[in-house]
């Protein structure tokens, strides 16, 4: 039998040895059974309530696959806490054919999922209780309830038992004069933008020792989040601002706010970092950039949200850093990676409408060049028949088969009506059955889609209708919608000189094809794992028609 192991171990204060003694006890079972151990999957640190493990996930692949007969672990819950994962983790191994086998359950059957499941899942919602009243604890003792926060350190000492004290932290004069300094800064009139690109310019890094961002200065207000919302700055200590659920569908934490009577507040003036004046200078500009905001939106906030403004939108991206390019301005693309972080070099910027209007033109006249679209349709067309002669040849197999199956099932009937029975030719029954079951289940392959000769021709036709349609009010949403569906991405990136940017577009061929074959392309139905890119420099080149616009730039 061959057998896969699987260990685990939940909290990052436990060790590696953990798993260590996991894994030999396994071994131990494995030897006794006579069983060959032809695997080791591992989780270290991970919750068993939480499915995307890479150990687990990588485990349940190579059971589909048929590179193991039996799974061993320590115990049920080693391999999942969560009730719903345990029954389907059942349920697939289950139809690969492996049996799972623990050291504490034995041979795991349906009555361990249901019993153990639930026991898990009770487990996991007690111990929940149990630390929330503990970091509760913690924290109106004036300890840490959860994180460090930038501009302390943690106090690492040992109680009389012994055992590490946790929760309790001390100021870090350096980080603590940068938050003074953002405060300041921000006060004055300087944005999180231009406070973090001065930030990383002197190299002084950011919480975790990563680069400083917009984000971590400014933060939410509402959730208490980033430096100028800390209320621990002004020795107030507040916790249990948020809670986090496990979504079932991905498997992440998400934070949900919780009310304000939830909130527990403990007063820490050791650990104050901000005096008041300046606490509330910063208060009042951040409530005067909000109202600005809320004035100037207008409409439906939700749809502004998720629909791109411009024509480009989220579609363009630095050739030096890979940032982002966003609107710097009212009419003006620049790299985030420069204006938010100050990590990026490429300060050159480019009009919006100047870079719409030389992609317009690249798309409905340079991207599919006739001599590579025809090269391009040729070997297409081929591997379709070629493919196309395998599935026939393979429909026609499987067709004589079933007839040849459908006889001996016919034969072997007629012998057990004559009296003639024995326990192997109920076998032999069960299996022609079987196969006869799988030979009528197949299905002829349906006839691929074929490319239009003219695939070129006929896409900058349609290309230039679409142009045309951004024009007209009425169909502008939908013309833009179909013409971003056919651009992969824009990279922006300084000529040799540094004297203007060039810009290389990469076309969408699964939305290229869909337009030329008369359907409305849309990013959003694409089928993303099956696209197909023009991309410079890949191996596919020669298949896949390459359009590389430059879009010159005279002027910084």
């Amino acid at each position: 039998m061959r057998t896969a192991i699987y260990a685990r171990y939940s909290s990052e204060l436990q060790r590696d040895a953990s798993i260590e003694d996991q894994v030999r006890l396994c071994k131990a079972r494995i030897h006794a059974e006579k069983w060959v151990a032809v695997g080791i999957y591992t989780d270290h640190a991970m919750s068993g309530s939480i499915r995307m493990r890479p150990g687990y996930q990588k485990l349940l692949e190579d059971a589909r696959a048929g590179t193991f007969d039996v799974v061993v672990a320590e115990a049920l819950d080693r391999l999942s806490r969560d009730q719903e994962d345990i029954a389907a983790l059942f349920k697939h191994l289950s139809f690969a054919g492996v049996t799972m086998v623990t050291l504490a359950e034995g041979e795991i059957s349906e009555l361990h999922v249901g019993l153990k499941g639930t026991m898990n899942a009770l487990f996991l919602k007690d111990l929940a209780k149990k630390v929330r009243r503990g970091l509760e604890g913690r924290v109106r003792d004036g300890k840490s309830g959860g994180g460090l926060g930038y501009g302390y350190q943690a106090i690492r000492k040992l109680d009389e038992r012994g055992e590490l004290i946790r929760g309790d932290r001390r100021i870090d004069q350096f980080q603590a004069e940068i938050v003074r300094r953002i405060f300041r800064e921000y006060v004055a009139g300087q944005s999180p933008r231009a406070i973090v690109r001065d930030l990383n310019a002197e190299g002084i890094r950011g919480p975790r020792s990563a680069f400083w961002t917009a984000s971590t200065v400014h933060g939410n207000w509402q959730r208490g989040t980033g430096i100028l919302n800390n209320e621990l700055y002004i020795g107030r200590l507040v916790w249990n601002r948020q809670r986090f659920v496990i979504d079932p569908a991905s498997g992440r934490r998400l934070g949900r706010p919780n009310p304000e009577k939830d909130w527990v507040i403990q007063e820490v003036p050791e650990l104050r970092l901000v005096d008041d004046d300046l606490w509330a200078a910063a208060k009042a500009r951040q409530r005067s950039h909000s109202d600005r905001v809320r004035h100037v939106k207008q409409g439906n906030h939700l749809n502004a949200a998720h629909r791109p403004r411009y024509l480009l939108s989220g579609l363009i991206s630095c050739g030096s850093c890979g940032s982002a390019y966003s609107m710097i301005g009212n009419d003006r693309y620049g790299c985030s990676g420069h204006r938010n972080r100050g990590t990026c070099e490429n300060r050159l910027a480019i009009r919006r409408d100047e870079l719409e209007e030389r992609a317009l033109r690249g798309l409905k006249d340079k991207l599919l060049a006739p001599e590579l679209m025809e090269e391009f349709i040729r070997e297409f067309h081929e591997e379709l028949d070629s493919k196309s002669r395998v599935a026939v040849s393979t429909y026609d197999t499987s067709r004589r088969e079933l007839a040849e199956t459908s006889r001996k099932i016919e034969s072997i009937l007629g012998a057990i009506e004559a009296g003639i029975y024995t326990p192997t030719t109920r076998d032999r029954l069960v299996e022609l059955e079987r196969r006869k079951a799988e030979l009528e289940a197949f299905r002829p392959v349906p006839p691929s889609p074929r490319l239009h000769p003219k695939l070129s021709e006929v896409y900058r036709e349609k290309v230039g209708r679409l142009v045309d349609a951004l024009n007209e009010p009425n169909t502008r949403a939908e013309a833009s919608q179909a013409l971003r569906a056919l651009i992969e991405v824009i990279r922006l990136s300084p000529t040799v000189e540094n004297t203007g940017l060039s810009a290389e577009l990469y076309g969408e061929l699964a939305g290229i094809i869909s337009l030329s074959r008369g359907i409305q392309p849309s990013r959003a139905g694409l089928d993303r794992p099956a696209r197909l890119s023009l991309v410079a420099g890949a191996r596919y080149q020669r298949y896949y028609p390459l359009f590389v616009a430059r879009v010159p730039r005279t002027k910084p």
